[in-house]
């Protein structure tokens, strides 16, 4: 009987009292039996190469298959520069995987049109790229060649137009039109126009500006006003409105608090 119960121990079971059948249970801190641990690296390597898979399966689909390429180019934001214009600037070419297409590079090089002020461009999946332009408003009319540039109030030559369009206000200066790009004095000029009441506004002909501080207006019937710079446009124009009632020639109201007239 000792022999027997020294064997049921060295099995790792012992009986229950009673005996019968059934009548063995686990010997207590023996625990259920495990996995051989041979198996797991065969586990790893299966999910490692189902990653794998994945990765070069979603490669080929992003660039070399012919699902997610390029089939289409919209053009938004703006009628003012022609579709066709954008499309030959950007660049973009059909059957070009999606993923490949520089957004910013073609971006660049809409932006390099003169009728245009800004662009973005997009990719909207799974097949198509959206170009969206910003115009730039014309502010100022130059007299060149015969005609007019149509400047912007960054000074960029928008187009030439053989006349004047109706209302807009002529920029006199002897700078070279591709100077004025980006000139401070420009902008300054076009803020001006901004802040002019609409009853003088309309009776500006033309605006000089040889510096940010020193815009002129020339108004229809001769008079010619020193603005200045775009500071205190309100009290300017108050002033500017109570002196034209002397009828001069010539108002400067530079500093408005001691506004000068002549003529």
């Amino acid at each position: 009987m000792a022999s027997e119960r020294g064997a049921e121990r060295a099995e790792g079971r012992v009986k229950a009292p009673g005996g019968g059948r059934g009548g063995t249970r686990p010997r207590p801190g023996a625990g259920p039996a495990r996995p051989s641990r041979a198996r797991w690296p065969w586990k790893a390597a299966f999910f490692a190469l189902t990653a794998v898979t994945i990765v070069v399966v979603a490669v080929w689909a992003l660039l070399g298959s012919g699902l997610l390429v390029v089939r289409s180019v919209a053009v938004t934001g703006s009628a003012a520069v022609p579709r066709a214009e954008v499309l030959q600037a950007a660049a973009i070419k059909p059957g070009t995987p999606l993923a490949r297409v520089d957004t910013g590079a073609a971006a660049r090089r809409v932006e390099q049109l003169p009728q245009v002020q800004s662009a973005q461009v997009s990719r909207d999946w799974p097949d198509s790229v959206v170009i969206t332009v910003r115009a730039r408003t014309p502010a100022l009319a130059l007299p060149a060649g015969g005609g007019f540039d149509l400047v912007d109030r960054f000074g960029v030559v928008v187009s030439h137009v053989s006349s004047r369009p109706p209302g807009m206000v002529l920029l006199v200066t002897t700078a070279a039109p591709a100077s004025l790009r980006g000139s401070p004095a420009i902008r300054a000029a076009v803020t001006v126009l901004g802040q002019l009441p609409a009853r003088i506004r309309r009776l500006v002909r033309a605006v000089a500006a040889p510096s940010p501080d020193a815009v002129t207006l020339d108004l229809r019937g001769g008079a010619t006003v020193l603005w200045g710079g775009t500071g205190r446009p309100a009290a300017k124009a108050a002033e500017l409105e109570i002196l034209m009632g002397t009828k001069a020639t010539s108002y400067n109201l530079s500093d408005p608090g001691t506004a000068v007239t002549g003529g």
